[in-house]
């Protein structure tokens, strides 16, 4: 029998896809929140499309600041944007 994908949720959209298709977010036992590329880094994780628009509702909406149960400074999500950006080029 087949083993299913592991499903998670966009924070940014709320869409329901498989985890390898998305981008995980991190944030470790230090409160630092940090891109995941190889999605098993110890931490809370939250998932994102990888897309530009995704990553802008999910701060619209304040979807990282719920996942991770705290604020999040202007400077953490340009540099989250950054990332996503060179991920999304490659």
């Amino acid at each position: 029998m087949a083993k299913k994908a592991p499903i998670r949720k966009c924070i940014g959209c709320g869409e329901l896809i498989p985890k390898k298709q998305m981008l995980r977010i991190v944030k470790n036992k230090d409160g630092e929140i940090k891109t995941d590329i190889t999605g098993k880094e110890n931490g809370r994780g939250a998932y994102l499309h990888l897309s530009e628009d995704c990553f802008n509702k999910a701060v619209k909406s304040k979807g990282l600041e719920r996942s991770f149960k705290m604020s999040i400074d202007a400077d953490i999500y340009d540099r989250l944007k950054k990332e996503l950006m060179d991920i999304e080029a490659e």
